[in-house]
């Protein structure tokens, strides 16, 4: 569904996309993570505070914000499918800046990749939606039989707590490539040349796992000065059981074993903030700052401990939550911050209204716009995300397919699972409980927010349901 030429801003897009990226950055209030250059983006842009993804996986999360679209209307639920075999009449994000005569880019993963397995090929990519397309491989690559790996039994690396510190340089590895070859298109396709504005996908690795960077980053964070999160074990008492995305030997790691792992994770995020500084330094050098539309984010949260959780694919607030910073000269004021409830499929009809052009009619995101201008605005009362069960300790869970629904209010968490909660619910109070400690599911005291929640749950879940049958065979 072709959209056609509009008169432009002429503004540029640089979309920035890190993987399994969580809120641990200096910009978000993490006392110990180094993130110096996603920090001065920050400063620069607006940081939203409340952003949630609306899958806590990277298939089903990319293929809906990429496309506008719930998970339910891309068909693409889990991982797998891919969303041109269910709605091959879609235009996604970048296919509409292309269709609109800008030159159209992807560097690394921004559809979806297996990690590590599909690094250095197109993945599980969209053709369609890119006039040149760079796909970077490094050494990081020719480690994978020797990562330190809590569950030797599993070969694939990319899907458990993996990690290794090499000594070595930025450029050798696969998201230094990546931004050495970006920085190349930039000074190749400066609009300032060339005469035709540019939209570029970037899509960073790291900090997915296997965990690996340079040594220089893990010696900034020393074993002795990591934090754990306590108790967490106990607090399992009240959370279903479809709930706990639990993955083999993680509920036995030592303490030791759990600070290297954090350092590794750690370690990776500052390398990647690295790359993004370089990055956004050449944009700078090369004068096209001010015309750039930047947008930083990752696909969904990830967790470090927290409810026994160290990865993704729950629905608890560190695996919904994401990172997001846009940068919209000229019309939001830098340095700002908003705590107004957003969801991802937001992100395609905020960056073509700024870019001026059409969006297309089906989309189901609302325009952040309103909020760059303005952070107190509100355009959303919940976020709503969805995720089938994603346990590798209890195969059972999987072979009945259960799905949990979620939604964020200002206050609230309600989650739902199985149909109509039969499997599960969960209240959390944020005001009073912000690390969710105890489900409040059974408390009368707050049985009236309960239905109130559940009601607007069933909403939100109709509402992401409205098939969108023009898009189609």
């Amino acid at each position: 569904m072709p959209v056609l030429l509009q008169a432009q801003t002429n503004k540029n897009v640089l979309l920035i996309t890190i993987d399994d990226l969580n809120c641990d950055l200096g910009t978000y209030g993490h006392p110990l993570v180094q993130s110096p250059h996603i920090d001065a983006l920050a400063s620069k842009a607006m940081r939203f505070d409340r952003a949630y993804c609306q899958a806590p996986q990277c298939t089903p999360s990319r293929s809906s914000f990429l496309t506008g679209l719930y998970p339910e209307q891309t068909g693409v639920i889990g991982h797998g499918a891919h969303f041109r075999d269910l709605i091959p009449k879609v235009t996604t994000l970048p296919q509409l800046f292309k269709e609109n005569g800008y030159f159209s880019a992807r560097v690394g993963k921004i559809f979806h990749y297996g990690v590590p397995s599909d690094i250095g090929t197109d993945g599980l990519d969209d053709p369609v939606s890119w006039d040149h397309v760079v796909n970077p491989r490094g050494i990081d690559k020719d480690y994978e039989d020797k990562m330190h790996n809590i569950d030797p039994s599993d070969p694939n690396i990319g899907g458990i707590l993996t990690w290794m510190n090499i000594d070595s340089e930025d450029e050798e590895h696969t998201d230094g490539i990546a931004t050495i070859e970006t920085i190349k298109l930039l000074k190749e396709n400066n609009p300032k040349k060339t005469g035709k504005p540019f939209f570029f996908g970037v899509g960073y690795y790291r900090p997915h796992v296997p965990f690996i960077a340079p040594t220089k980053y893990f010696d900034l964070y020393p074993k002795d000065k990591i934090t754990l999160i306590e108790n967490q074990i106990q607090d399992r008492n009240d959370i279903p059981l479809p709930a706990l995305a639990d993955r083999p030997n993680q509920l036995t790691l030592s303490e030791d074993e759990q600070r290297e792992i954090i350092q590794a994770y750690y370690a990776s995020i500052t390398y990647v903030d690295g790359q993004v500084g370089k990055l956004l330094v050449e944009l700078d050098r090369l004068g096209l700052t001010d015309s750039t539309i930047i947008l930083l984010l990752s696909d969904h949260g990830y967790h470090m401990g927290r409810h026994g959780l160290w990865q993704k694919s729950d629905l608890f607030e560190g695996g919904v939550r994401t990172p997001l910073i846009i940068s919209a000269p000229g019309v939001s004021k830098p340095g700002t911050a908003t705590s107004s409830l957003i969801e991802f499929v937001d992100l395609y009809p905020t960056v073509v209204e700024l870019a001026g052009l059409k969006k297309p009619d089906y989309l189901s995101g609302k325009s952040l716009v309103p909020i760059l201008k303005n952070p107190e605005h509100i355009i959303r009362n919940s976020a709503y995300t969805l995720a089938p069960t994603f346990s590798k300790v209890y195969p059972e869970l999987h072979y009945r397919n259960i799905i949990g629904y979620t939604i964020r209010t200002d206050r609230f968490r309600y989650t739902q699972w199985g149909p109509d909660g039969v499997l599960g619910e969960e209240l959390y109070d944020y005001d009073n409980d912000p690390s969710e400690l105890t489900n409040l599911v059974r408390n009368r005291s707050f049985e009236s927010t309960r239905y109130k929640l559940r009601r607007q749950l069933h909403s939100r879940m109709t509402e992401a349901q409205v098939p969108v049958y023009e898009l189609e065979d």
